[in-house]
């Protein structure tokens, strides 16, 4: 097995289950030592790598909470080298439905969580000279569905912050960038309409619904050694549904 990662540290939100528990497992094989945030508890995740997870609990959306995971990577392991902000909801509400409670919660928990992590995680990351940040932005932004504006606009935010993050953040060897993937089938998306996940997978170039395995390979491209010339980028993973160039 790949010690790719080994003496890295990274943090994963979003991590009790899905998307972010397939990458948080993903990284500890590559030897990495593992801290897992979630809304819940995500012991069960925890269980799964065994001794390289740390667990927390916490809302990604409140800034304070981020100083206190901020602080317990640096008390646990003096360094936090890895980000994947995996986090993120999904309410669907058409424009005349759509409340300012749903549209500020979703911009807060799929783009303000990006933007506090890095605050309180990039000085860890300037210590050693090294770090990575993966924000998991959406190919729905090339896909025009109904009732996703808010959705939309905080996916379409996540790649504007990771391009200017890229050039803040550059010069201490730091890199951002953006993975994009197309609906991911998961314990937050099985109750979607079959007729919904069906009309956009049959537009991908590759006709079927995406697994959370399918991202953890370039995920754990973007947050190695090897992509250290890559930062400011929007990756899609969607298996050819948006397609850009």
């Amino acid at each position: 097995m790949s010690k790719s990662h080994s003496g890295r540290v990274a943090l994963v939100t979003g991590a009790g289950r899905g998307i972010g528990r397939a990458i948080a497992i993903k990284l500890a094989e590559l030897d990495a030592k593992v801290i897992l945030v979630d809304r819940e508890d995500p012991g069960e995740t925890a269980v799964l790598i065994g001794p390289a997870a740390t667990s927390v609990q916490a809302d990604v959306s409140r800034d304070e909470e981020w100083a206190r995971i901020a602080a317990l990577a640096d008390a646990t392991f003096g360094r936090c080298d890895i980000v994947v902000n995996n986090a993120g909801i999904y309410p669907t509400a058409r424009i005349e439905d759509l409340t300012v409670e749903t549209w500020r919660r979703t911009l807060a928990v799929n783009l303000d969580a990006h933007f506090f992590s890095a605050r309180h995680l990039v000085p860890l990351m300037r210590r050693h000279g090294w770090g990575r940040f993966v924000n998991i932005s959406s190919s729905s932004i090339g896909t025009p569905l109904p009732g996703t504006s808010h959705y939309m606009a905080s996916k379409m935010g996540v790649i504007g912050f990771v391009r200017g993050l890229a050039n803040d953040v550059a010069e201490f060897g730091i890199t951002a960038n953006a993975v994009l993937p197309t609906i991911v089938q998961t314990p937050g998306t099985k109750d979607a309409p079959p007729e919904f996940a069906e009309s956009v997978w049959r537009q991908q170039a590759i006709k079927r619904f995406s697994e959370p395995n399918d991202l953890v390979g370039p995920i754990a491209f973007l947050t190695s050694e090897d992509a250290h010339f890559i930062t400011g980028q929007a990756l899609p993973v969607d298996g050819g549904l948006y397609r850009v160039g």
